[in-house]
C-alpha cells in the first residue's frame, strides 16, 4: 500500500506542477496567475475538491503521442463560495498554452453537466490560446458541445465566464452564451480574429488591447459586464456578484436582514430633481439612497450609460435595477440601452429578482443612425422583456417619461404591478415644449408675439398635463409619493408582491425580436 500511495502522491505533485516552474514564472512576469492560484482565491479557503486530476490526451499526431499534458491544461472541479455550492474550471495556460482538445473539453463538459444536475452556479476562467490545432476537429467538436451545454444550462443555473487571458476564436463564444462575462485591464483580450488576421485580409492594423481588450468590450462592444484592475479584484467581484443570486431558477436569491431600517426617510430625494426640467442629475444617487446600506453592484457601467442596470437589496432582499440616466444624452433609449436592458431584465426574470424601474427618459434618441441602426427592432427588445417578465416588477416615476420610452419603462401596460411616482413625474405623449408647437401651432403663428405665446402654451400644457394625476386619475400610477418615503413606500410593496405568481400562455418559446 506504501508504493501504491507513493506512486499516488507522485502522479499529484505532477499534475499540480503543471507546465512546470519555467512556465509558471513567465505566466507570473505577464501580470497572470496560475489556474490553481486563481482558484484558490475565488473559492472558500480548503473547499475545492478536483475532479478529473489524471485525464490524459489520446491524441497521436503531429508530435502529440509521447507529448504529457498535465491535467489535459485545465484544472476543474466544485467548491463553495459564502458556503454556497459551485462548480469550476479554470484553463491552465502553463499547458500547452491551455489550449482546448478533445479532453480537455470533456472534462469541462464533466463539470457543466453536475452544475446543471446539482441546480449549483457555473464559473469558467478562461485563459486559452483556442482550439488545439493538433487535434483538430476533435477539439472543433469539444467546444461545440461547450456551446450545447452552456446553452442548455441558460435560464437553469447562473453562468459566469472570468476571461484571465486570450480567449480567441471559437473559444469566445462561451463566454458569450454565459450570463455574465468579467475582464481584466491589460491581460484579458477577447475575438473572432486576431490582428495579424485583420491585417492580412484588410490591412488594418491594430493591437490585441484596441481589438479586444477590457476596455474595448467593457466600454464599446458591451460583451464585459465586468472591468477589474487586477485579476484579484476580478475574483473578489465574481464572489460580490454571486451573494446577490439563488443557485437556481427554482430557489430564491438569499436574503441577508437588514440593518438598515426599510422605513428610513430620504429628504435628500427632495433636493435632487432640478427644478428646470432640462437640467441633468445622477440617477446612481438616487438608488443609492433607496437601497440597502447604499449597496449598489452597477453592471456594464461603462456600456451605454445613459441607462443604468444593477443589483442591490431592498429590506434584505435582492432586487435588480433598471434606471435612466439624465447624465448621459438626458437619459434616451437608443439602440445600446435597449440590448443592454432587455438581456438584464431577462436574467433577473430567470431566477426570481424582482425588478425596479426608476423613469425619467425623454424618449427614443432620435437620428438617421438610430434608424438605420434597427432602433425599432432593438427597442421591442426591451418591451418585449418587460411585458415578458413575471417577478414582482415596481415602477418609478421620478419626472420625464414620454411616448414609446415611458411605455418602454415597465409601465402598467407592460403588466407593471405597482407604479409609484413623484409629484415632479411628467407623463405624457410627449414634452411640453414639442406638444405646444404641434397643438397650438396655429394660435403661435397668428400672435402678435408668436414666442410669447409659444411660452404661454408651453406652461399651459405643462400645468395641464406633464404631472402624474392625470395618469393616477386613470389607475395608470397606483401612489404619487412623497420622494423622502420613496424607500418605505417601495419596501413595503415589494413585501406584498414576493409571492406574486403568474401564469402565461403554454407556447414552446416566444420569438424574441433579437
Amino acid at each position: 500500500m506504501e508504493e501504491l500511495l507513493a506512486e499516488l502522491e507522485a502522479r499529484r505533485q505532477k499534475v499540480l506542477a503543471g507546465g512546470g516552474e519555467e512556465k509558471i514564472d513567465k505566466q507570473h512576469q505577464a501580470g497572470k496567475l496560475t489556474a490553481r492560484e486563481r482558484l484558490a482565491l475565488l473559492l472558500d479557503e480548503g473547499s475545492f475538491m478536483e475532479i478529473d486530476q489524471f485525464v490524459c490526451h489520446r491524441a497521436t499526431e503531429l508530435g502529440m503521442k509521447d507529448r504529457e499534458l498535465p491535467g489535459e491544461g485545465v484544472v476543474t472541479g466544485t467548491g463553495t463560495i459564502n458556503g454556497r455550492q459551485v462548480f469550476v474550471y479554470a484553463q491552465d495556460f502553463t499547458v500547452m498554452g491551455g489550449s482546448l482538445g478533445e479532453m480537455h473539453a470533456a472534462k469541462i463538459c464533466k463539470i457543466m453537466d453536475l452544475a446543471l444536475k446539482t441546480g449549483s452556479p457555473l464559473i469558467g476562467l478562461n485563459d486559452s490560446g483556442g482550439a488545439r490545432i493538433q487535434e483538430g476537429v476533435a477539439a472543433l467538436n469539444g467546444y461545440g458541445e461547450i456551446f450545447k451545454r452552456n446553452t442548455m444550462a441558460s435560464g437553469v443555473i447562473p453562468q459566469i465566464a472570468a476571461i484571465m487571458g486570450p480567449c480567441a476564436g471559437g473559444a469566445v463564444y462561451s463566454p458569450a452564451l454565459m450570463d455574465f462575462v468579467f475582464m481584466v485591464e491589460g491581460t484579458s483580450h477577447m475575438f473572432i480574429t486576431g490582428p495579424q488576421v485583420i491585417k492580412a485580409v484588410t490591412g488594418e492594423e491594430v493591437s490585441f488591447e484596441e481589438l479586444g481588450g477590457a476596455y474595448t468590450h467593457g466600454s464599446k462592444s458591451g460583451v464585459a459586464h465586468f472591468v477589474a484592475s487586477t485579476e484579484e479584484e476580478c475574483l473578489h467581484l465574481i464572489r460580490v456578484l454571486l451573494s446577490y443570486l439563488p443557485s437556481n431558477n427554482l430557489e430564491d436569491p438569499p436574503y441577508i436582514s437588514p440593518t438598515d431600517s426599510p422605513e428610513r426617510i430620504c429628504p435628500g430625494l427632495r433636493q435632487l430633481i432640478p427644478v428646470d426640467p432640462n437640467k441633468a442629475y445622477d440617477v446612481k444617487e438616487v438608488i443609492r439612497s433607496i437601497v440597502d446600506d447604499g449597496l449598489f453592484l452597477e453592471v456594464q457601467s461603462q456600456y451605454a450609460p445613459n441607462l443604468v442596470i444593477g443589483f442591490a437589496r431592498l429590506a434584505g432582499y435582492t432586487i435588480g435595477i433598471v434606471a435612466n440616466q439624465p447624465r448621459y444624452l438626458a437619459g434616451c433609449l437608443d439602440i445600446d440601452t435597449a440590448d443592454k436592458g432587455a438581456r438584464f431584465v431577462r436574467f433577473c426574470d430567470a431566477f426570481n429578482i424582482p425588478l425596479l424601474t426608476l423613469v425619467d427618459t425623454p424618449g427614443y434618441l432620435p437620428g438617421v443612425d438610430q434608424e438605420e441602426g434597427g432602433i425599432i427592432r432593438h427597442g421591442a427588445k426591451l418591451i418585449y422583456a418587460f411585458a415578458e417578465a413575471v417577478v414582482p416588477k415596481l415602477t418609478l416615476i421620478m419626472r420625464k417619461a414620454y411616448g414609446g420610452a415611458y411605455l418602454a419603462m415597465c409601465s402598467r401596460s407592460l403588466g407593471a404591478d405597482h407604479v409609484a411616482a413623484w409629484p415632479t413625474a411628467e407623463i405624457a405623449v410627449m414634452g411640453p415644449e414639442g406638444a405646444a408647437n404641434i397643438i397650438f401651432r396655429r394660435e403661435i403663428s397668428q400672435a402678435p408675439d408668436p414666442e410669447e405665446m409659444l411660452q404661454r402654451k408651453i406652461e399651459e400644457y405643462r400645468r395641464n398635463f406633464a404631472h402624474p394625476y392625470v395618469a393616477a386619475a386613470l389607475g395608470l400610477v397606483d401612489a404619487v409619493i412623497d420622494p423622502a418615503l420613496t424607500r418605505s413606500h417601495l419596501a413595503r410593496v415589494l413585501k406584498a408582491l414576493l409571492h406574486k405568481r403568474e401564469n402565461r400562455p403554454a407556447k414552446k418559446h416566444g420569438n424574441f425580436p433579437v
